[in-house]
C-alpha cells in the first residue's frame, strides 16, 4: 500500500514540466503578499502536499512570521511561532535545506503543529539576502512520506529563489518607506522654513515652517511662482544666485546667501531671513531647495535669552545686598508708626516717596512695600540714581539698541524693563538730572518709553518707589526738581526716623550685627555690658543703621578676651564716667546739635549712677544737676534715657 502511494506521488513529481508551468503561471503576474499566496497554493498542489508555507525570520526574537500559509485547501492567516523545537530551525540555524521523508513527529515531538496536523514528512529551504543573511524560508509539509526526488527538489529551490528575490523586493521596499517616512519628518518638524522650487521658480514643495513664514497653507501655494513673496531686491538676487549656482560643477552647487533675503508674508509683511540655497537634479528636472530662517525670531530669542540672563544676575546680587542688609528691627514707637504706613501703602500700586537721613533703612523699607505687595512674585529692581554717570543714566533707564552710541557693541534691556510686572527702587532720585527727569515722569504716567537709539515705543507696568536725603521741596524751589515729577513721586511720602530717635532699638540692633559679625569671623563674644549700650545710646549716629552695622563690625574684629572693644570701633564721644570737657576746652568751637544732645546725655547719666538712678530728693539727680526733678523726667524720656538691668 505505501509502496503503491509513493509511487502515485513520485509520478505526479516527475510531471515536471506540468507542475512548473502551473505555478509560474499562478505566480506570474503577481506581487508582494499576493505573489506569495499564489506562490504557496501553487507549491502545494503541484507537490501534492498538505499544506506550504514562506516565512520571514525575526532574529530578535527567533520567530518566523508567515507571508502566506496553504494548509488543507485553505490560506491559514496571520501566523507565527518559534523556531525552537521545530523542523525549520535546522533550516534557519543551518542556513541549509532541510528534508524528513518520513517520520518528522517522532524526531519533533514538542512541536505542537507537527502534531496537530499529523505531519509525516517535512521539507525546507532558507531564503537569503546578497549577503547571506537569512531572509525567512519557503517550506511545504506532508501527512504522508516525501520520498527523495531530484525533480522535485529542483522545482522547490527554483521558487525559493524567486520568493527570496521577492522577500528582498519587499524588504527593500519597507526600509525605503521608511526612510522617505524620516525625511518627510526630518523636514516638515524642522524650524527653518524649506522651500523646494522648479526650474521655473515655482513651489513644488513647502515644510510646514514655510507655511508659518509665508502665511499660506502649501495646499494653496504649491504650483505658484514663489517670487511673490519675495521683494523686488531678493528677487533679483535670488534669480542671480540661481544663475551662478546651476554654472558651477556638480558636488559644489550650494551657497550661503550673503545678506540673506527679504521675504514678505501673505500679509504684506516683510522680514529679514538668512538663507542658503542648493541645487539637485531628478528625472531629467532642475530643482531647487531654499532654506530660510527668521532672524526676527532668533534676535528676539536672543534677546529674551540675554533679558533673563541679566535679570537673574541682577537677581543674584540683590539677594547677596539682601542677606547682608539684614533684617527691620526695632519696637521703638516712631519704627512702629512707620510700620503701620507701609503696611497701609504696600496693598495700594502707589508711586511712594521715602525721605531720611543716610544710612536709616530706606531701601529696607522699600523692599518692605514691595514683598508685602501684590507685586512680590515679580522682580524688585534697584537703580542709585548717585552712583551711574549722568551720561549713562538714560542707558541704564530704559536701555539701547546696538550703535547707539560709542562703546553700545549690543543692544542691552533697561532697568525698567527688567521690572516690568514688579517694582522699581529709585534710590537718591533727587540726583536725577534735569534733562532724565522729564523722561522719568512720562514713564510714571503713561508707562512708556523708548530706548536710546530706538523709535519703537515700549510698554511697562512697573510700580515706583523713590528714596532721597534731600529735602525735594526745596530742591524744586531752586529749580534743580521739575515740580511736576515732585508731586508725581510723592504722592505717599514716608520718612524713616533716624537712628536716634529710636531709643532702645539702638542696642537690639547692636546685639543683631554682633551675632551675625561674631558668626561670620567664628568667633564667641560676651553680650554688650550695661556700660557699652549707654555709650552706644549716647552717640548721636550722624550715619544712622549703617554706620552702626559698621561701628559693631570694627568691635567685632578688635575684641578682646571675648568682649568687645568700642574704645576703637566708636568714634570719639565723651566717656560716660567723665564730666563734660571744660569750658575752656571748647569755647573757640561750635558744637552741633547732636553733640550738645550726647553732652547732655552723658552728663545726665553721670548724675543718675552717681544716684543710684534717683531722680527726685536730697540725695537725687536732679539736685545735683540743679533741675526740676519733673524737668530732669521730661529729658531722661526724651533722651531715651534707661536704667540698665
Amino acid at each position: 500500500m505505501l509502496e503503491h502511494e509513493m509511487t502515485n506521488r513520485k509520478t505526479g513529481i516527475h510531471d515536471e514540466g506540468t507542475a512548473l508551468r502551473s505555478i509560474v503561471e499562478g505566480t506570474a503576474t503577481e506581487t508582494g503578499e499576493r505573489f506569495f499566496a499564489s506562490l504557496v497554493e501553487s507549491l502545494a498542489k503541484a507537490l501534492n502536499t498538505h499544506a506550504a508555507w514562506v516565512t520571514e525570520y525575526i532574529p530578535e526574537s527567533r520567530r518566523l512570521r508567515a507571508h502566506a500559509l496553504w494548509m488543507g485547501g485553505q490560506f491559514v492567516p496571520n501566523y507565527e511561532t518559534k523556531i525552537d523545537g521545530t523542523p525549520c530551525q535546522r533550516v534557519i540555524e543551518e542556513e541549509t535545506l532541510v528534508h524528513y521523508p518520513d517520520r518528522v513527529v517522532e524526531l519533533y515531538p514538542d512541536d505542537p503543529d507537527v502534531k496537530r496536523n499529523g505531519a509525516v514528512s517535512y521539507l525546507g529551504v532558507p531564503l537569503k539576502d546578497l549577503d547571506d543573511t537569512i531572509l525567512g524560508h519557503l517550506a511545504v509539509m506532508d501527512r504522508r512520506p516525501m520520498p527523495e526526488d531530484a525533480h522535485a527538489l529542483a522545482l522547490f529551490q527554483i521558487f525559493a529563489a524567486r520568493a527570496g528575490a521577492e522577500l528582498r523586493r519587499l524588504r527593500a521596499e519597507r526600509e525605503l518607506r521608511e526612510r522617505e517616512e524620516k525625511l518627510a519628518r526630518l523636514v516638515d518638524s524642522a524650524m527653518d522654513a524649506i522651500i523646494e522650487l522648479d526650474e521655473n521658480m515655482h513651489l513644488t514643495r513647502i515644510n510646514p515652517a514655510a507655511e508659518k513664514v509665508c502665511g499660506c497653507t502649501a495646499n494653496a501655494i504649491v504650483g505658484q511662482p514663489f517670487d511673490q513673496f519675495l521683494t523686488d531686491d531678493s528677487r533679483a538676487k535670488l534669480t542671480t544666485l540661481i544663475a551662478e549656482l546651476d554654472a558651477r560643477p556638480s558636488g559644489t552647487q550650494y551657497l550661503w546667501i550673503p545678506g540673506g533675503l527679504t521675504v514678505r508674508r501673505s500679509n504684506g509683511e516683510t522680514f529679514a531671513a538668512e538663507a542658503t540655497l542648493s541645487r539637485f537634479d531628478m528625472h531629467r528636472r532642475t530643482y531647487h531647495t531654499l532654506i530660510l530662517r527668521d532672524v526676527n525670531d532668533r534676535l528676539e530669542a536672543e534677546r529674551r535669552i540675554q533679558s533673563l540672563t541679566r535679570e537673574a544676575e541682577y537677581l543674584r546680587e540683590e539677594i547677596r545686598e539682601f542677606a547682608n542688609f539684614g533684617e527691620i528691627l526695632g519696637n521703638s514707637a516712631p519704627l512702629r508708626r512707620l510700620l503701620h504706613e507701609v503696611n497701609q501703602v504696600a496693598a495700594a500700586d502707589t508711586t511712594v516717596l521715602i525721605l531720611g537721613e543716610t544710612g536709616s533703612g530706606k531701601e529696607l523699607i522699600a523692599r518692605a512695600i514691595h514683598g508685602a505687595s501684590p507685586r512680590q512674585g515679580k522682580p524688585l529692581v534697584k537703580v542709585n540714581c548717585a552712583a551711574i554717570p549722568a551720561s549713562l543714566i538714560e542707558s541704564e533707564f530704559f536701555g539701547h539698541e546696538r550703535g547707539a552710541f560709542t562703546g553700545a557693541t549690543g543692544k542691552r534691556e533697561g532697568r525698567f524693563a527688567l521690572a516690568d510686572g514688579g517694582t522699581i527702587f529709585l534710590d537718591e532720585v533727587g540726583e536725577l538730572p534735569l534733562e532724565l527727569q522729564g523722561k522719568l515722569l512720562r514713564v510714571l504716567q503713561e508707562g512708556e518709553f523708548e530706548p536710546v537709539g530706538s523709535s519703537r515705543t515700549r510698554k511697562v507696568n512697573v510700580r515706583v518707589v523713590a528714596a532721597t536725603n534731600r529735602d525735594l521741596y526745596r530742591e524744586v524751589q531752586d529749580g534743580r526738581f521739575r515740580e511736576d515729577l515732585y508731586y508725581r513721586l510723592s504722592v505717599f511720602p514716608l520718612t524713616v526716623p533716624p537712628l536716634r530717635e529710636r531709643g532702645d532699638d539702638i542696642a537690639l540692633l547692636a546685639e543683631a550685627f554682633a551675632r551675625k559679625f561674631a558668626q561670620k569671623t567664628g568667633r564667641t563674644l560676651a553680650p554688650f555690658t550695661p556700660q557699652c549700650l549707654a555709650r552706644l545710646k549716647a552717640y548721636p549716629w550722624p550715619g544712622n543703621v549703617r554706620e552702626l552695622q559698621n561701628v559693631i563690625e570694627r568691635a567685632v574684629i578688635t575684641a578682646r578676651d571675648g568682649r568687645m572693644n568700642l574704645d576703637r570701633a566708636l568714634p570719639d564721644i565723651p566717656e560716660i564716667n567723665t564730666l563734660p570737657a571744660a569750658p575752656e576746652d571748647s569755647s573757640d568751637r561750635i558744637r552741633t546739635v547732636q553733640e550738645i544732645e550726647a553732652l547732655e546725655r552723658a552728663n545726665i547719666l553721670r548724675a543718675l549712677e552717681t544716684c543710684g538712678w534717683r531722680v527726685s530728693g536730697d540725695n537725687g539727680a536732679a539736685v545735683r544737676l540743679g533741675m526740676n526733678p519733673s524737668t530732669l523726667s521730661s529729658r531722661i524720656k526724651t533722651l531715651g534715657i534707661r536704667r540698665p538691668n
